[in-house]
């Protein structure tokens, strides 16, 4: 298997191992990469954790929406809004949005068809969850009312055909105001229904910013115990190049090393295909 990384015979020295938060020490540096020392002024940021929360939803959700609206579009897929709300403030559970879409899914089904959706969830002024579902349906085929089919008891729905799909999940996303919080137990997004590229694409998507240099569309990361990833084909174990710190109520990120031998310029999921490795 050919390495995007540049191969050495003694791994480089590795700074020393950060505690993480929790007490835990960072991982390792993996053999076979060189890892090169940052200057002596280490590049520190600060993190907004609800800030990076709400950029990776609206990040996922871009992404999930154009790749179904890619694959399904085509074949005369359409999008149509769904609107879930609940009639008691106090009315929600965990499991209701999934248990409704198990329900739209059987009832596909046994249509034949499949259920590719993407749903994100709104607070209300009065403090009721308040669910937006974009479902991709064939032509000529139109979803019953949750509501009037007993799939959705808890409160009233409403259906319409979408015309921007992703413009109308991304202006309910941007009224997310995490003050309020979710009740417990709530996601904040959903999706479903990808293709087996889609997925993939989806999983590269989501990996740390510093591990798309490294990683192609096809890598499948897990996080390994004591900090770090894995690559579930290979074993290959990275640490994160990033240490964090919690001081005073603010959290911060300070760059430790980088890694040599990923792509120069990352564009896009299918970047290492194209060449451009870093010297």
């Amino acid at each position: 298997m050919n390495s995007p990384y540049l191969p050495i015979n003694e791994p480089a020295a590795a700074p020393e191992e950060a505690p993480q938060r929790g007490g835990t020490r960072a991982a390792k540096p993996p053999a076979g990469l060189v890892i090169l020392k940052t200057s002596d002024t280490p590049h520190t940021v600060e993190i907004d954790r609800e800030r990076a929360r709400l950029n990776r939803m609206r990040r996922s959700l871009i992404w999930c929406s154009e790749l179904i609206q890619s694959a399904m579009g085509p074949h005369g897929y359409k999008p149509a809004m769904l609107t879930l709300t609940y009639r008691d403030v106090d009315g929600f559970a965990p499991r209701h949005v999934s248990d409704l879409l198990t329900r739209i899914r059987n009832w596909l089904v046994r249509r034949g068809r499949a259920l590719h959706y993407v749903w994100v969830a709104e607070l209300q002024q009065r403090g009721a969850l308040h669910y937006h579902v974009i479902i991709w349906l064939p032509r000529g085929l139109t979803l019953p009312k949750p509501d009037k089919q007993g799939w959705w008891p808890h409160g009233h729905t409403k259906i319409e055909w979408a015309r921007n799909p992703i413009g109308y999940l991304l202006k309910y996303a941007s009224k997310f105001d995490s003050k309020h919080g979710l009740p417990k137990g709530a996601r904040l997004h959903g999706a479903g229904g990808l293709d087996p590229t889609g997925k993939q694409i989806r999983r590269w998507v989501n990996l740390p910013t510093w591990l798309k240099s490294l990683a192609g569309v096809a890598s499948q990361f897990v996080r390994i115990k004591g900090g770090g990833l894995a690559e579930r084909e290979t074993g290959l174990c990275l640490s994160s190049p990033w240490r964090v710190s919690c001081c005073g109520g603010k959290i911060s990120a300070t760059k430790i090393f980088d890694y040599a031998g990923g792509i120069a310029n990352v564009a896009g999921p299918y970047s290492m295909l194209g060449g451009g490795l870093a010297i």
